[in-house]
């Protein structure tokens, strides 16, 4: 053991990977139902072993959290700009209501507690569940002017605030969102999204007939054009009316031919036809008979992730776009809006930013992804250049500072680089070509970067961790209930009374607007549906640029009103 621990305190980047590896390990364990996330779980761990007596110095937690930002901006930029659907400006005004209350209601905590800066920005970053704002406030603090000591005691109280606040900050959220907002606003939230999804066509015809299924239950067979079916002399697109089957292939005279809308069927064709395997049976089948045709039936087909960067497909519902001339023969399998997945219904809105999972024949889902944005096929390949200059030049705009009352203010290297994420990331939508960065990187980059940091945090400031906590922990905690608490009551007054948001969807925009994902599960799980996630996207968006932001805010209003640096 005393062989381990100087080895550790004289190579400290392995002391580093063993937090990781126990806070990633520990993060996903379930206890009684919840979860610490691999974030605080990486923190608790990194303060364990900081208790060894180990320092990481230099500017390698800066890099990671740099990092880290990069890929936040990155992954919401397109819809922070552009992805406003038919409530988008709505959802926009209601997020930044809870943005300010999110940021007030933790001052009024810290300052009534009496708590110093450090203390105030753990509180805050744990009760609103937003880790990225840590960084940004460290490094205001850093330039506020403290001296060493004193900065150093108060970057030690925030991994402390933090760590108490956070779980209640996740359970509590999910807690009040699924289970006492329904009853505090009278929600009976199942037969609320019943209702909205009935609405956007959930059960309709539309939906009958093809326009949404999963290509996973879509197939193709062969039948043949005989006397009896009435078929000959007929177009393609005229055969079966309202009906999402499409004739891909005809075999005519020993030749195998692409089948066209306006091809028109001749007695004795033989004739792939695509579409839910239902629909064959109950449409296609009564009218004509089957064949095994095995090279009639081989047609290349592919499934692929579609990126949508078309202004003239943004804010069109799924059936309209069923209805464009490229959409002949493709099958939508699922809708991802900031790694959520959203509901499959005739109503439902496309916004850039949205991935869509679609299958069909090479050709045909080729003419879709020209129509609708850029195949974000598998690849290995990250723009590194591309990366590395967009959090350098973020990072030196960052920096450029005002002062205002003797405190200097500025966006700081951290700040930078969000905003040059988003801002590339909208640039993208319009040269989809440039800039690549496949989602496992981008995972990477939010994962690795967030608890590199947090490990460090942890293992640095493990030696003044437990006083910390023995000095605060119980009341810390209360006003952690208290801050997390109120803003989500205002925001589910706010929406429901004020905003007027749709029973279905109130919950999923409120979780959007905390950027909490295990609430808006909780929240699908007690209705029943994934109808709340169509409201967490835009908020998400916005909510998570605003909350990172306030960690610099929150330093300077504390260092204003509450105990400073003292």
């Amino acid at each position: 053991m005393d062989w381990l621990v100087q080895t550790l305190r004289q190579y400290p980047e392995l002391g580093l990977f063993a937090a990781l590896a126990f806070g990633f390990w520990l993060g996903p364990k379930k206890f009684f139902g919840f979860n610490l996330g691999a974030v605080t779980a990486t923190l608790i761990a990194g303060v364990a072993i900081g208790q060894l007596g180990l320092s990481i110095p230099g500017p390698i937690k800066s890099a990671f959290f740099l990092l880290f930002l990069f890929a936040v901006g990155y992954g919401v930029g397109p819809q922070f700009f552009a992805g406003l659907g038919k409530d988008g400006p709505k959802q926009i005004g209601f997020t930044l209501v809870v943005m300010v209350a999110c940021l007030v209601v933790p001052v009024v905590c810290a300052v009534v507690a009496g708590l110093d800066v450090g203390y105030a920005v753990g509180l805050y970053a744990g009760s609103q569940t937003i880790s990225a704002s840590i960084g940004v406030a460290t490094d205001q603090i850093n330039k506020s002017g403290l001296s060493a000591d004193v900065a150093k005691s108060v970057l030690g109280g925030i991994p402390v605030g933090y760590a108490v606040t956070y779980i209640f900050g996740t359970v509590g959220s999910a807690l009040i969102l699924a289970k006492l907002g329904p009853k505090m606003l009278g929600i009976d939230l199942v037969q609320a999204c019943k209702d909205y999804e009935a609405r956007l066509g959930g059960g309709t015809k539309a939906a009958q007939t093809g326009i949404l299924s999963s290509y996973h239950r879509f197939g193709m067979r062969g039948y043949v054009i005989t006397e009896r079916s009435g078929l000959a002399g007929k177009r393609c697109q005229d055969v079966f009316p309202g009906v999402r089957v499409f004739f891909e292939r005809i075999r005519r005279g020993g030749q195998i031919l692409v089948a066209q809308g306006d091809s028109v069927l001749q007695l004795g064709d033989q004739v792939a036809i695509s579409g839910a395997r239902k629909l064959l049976v109950e449409n296609v089948e009564t009218v004509l008979e089957e064949i095994e045709d095995p090279e009639l039936l081989d047609m290349p087909a592919t499934i692929v992730d579609v990126f949508v960067t078309s202004k003239a497909i943004n804010g069109k519902t799924i059936a309209e776009l069923a209805e464009m001339p490229e959409a002949r023969g493709v099958y939508l399998a699922k809708i991802t809006r900031h790694l959520v997945d959203i509901p499959l219904l005739p109503g439902t809105e496309i916004l850039r930013g949205d991935i869509l999972r679609v299958g069909g024949s090479v050709a045909h889902v080729n003419a879709v992804v020209d129509k609708v944005g850029y195949a974000d096929r598998p690849t290995d390949q990250t723009d590194i250049s591309f990366m590395s200059a967009g959090i350098l030049v973020g990072g030196l705009v960052g920096v450029l500072s005002v002062t205002i009352g003797g405190v200097p203010i500025s966006l700081s290297t951290s700040g930078g680089a969000l905003l040059a994420g988003l801002f590339l990331s909208y640039y993208r939508t319009l040269k989809p070509k440039f800039g690549q960065i496949p989602t496992p990187a981008l995972w990477l980059l939010n994962n690795l970067g967030l608890n590199v940091f947090i490990a460090i945090v942890g293992i640095n400031a493990g030696p003044d961790f437990i006083s910390g906590l023995q000095k605060l922990g119980v009341s810390l905690f209360l006003w952690g209930v208290v801050a997390t608490s109120v803003p989500l009551f205002i925001a589910m007054l706010a929406g429901r009374f004020i905003f007027k948001f749709d029973p279905a969807i109130l919950l999923g925009c409120c979780a959007g607007a905390r950027t909490t994902t295990a609430a808006l599960g909780m929240v699908q799980d007690a209705a029943k549906s994934n109808i709340p996630a169509l409201g967490y996207g835009m908020p998400y968006a916005v909510g998570n640029t605003f909350l990172t932001i306030w960690g610099l805010v929150i330093v300077i209003a504390m260092m204003k009103f509450g105990a400073g640096g003292s």
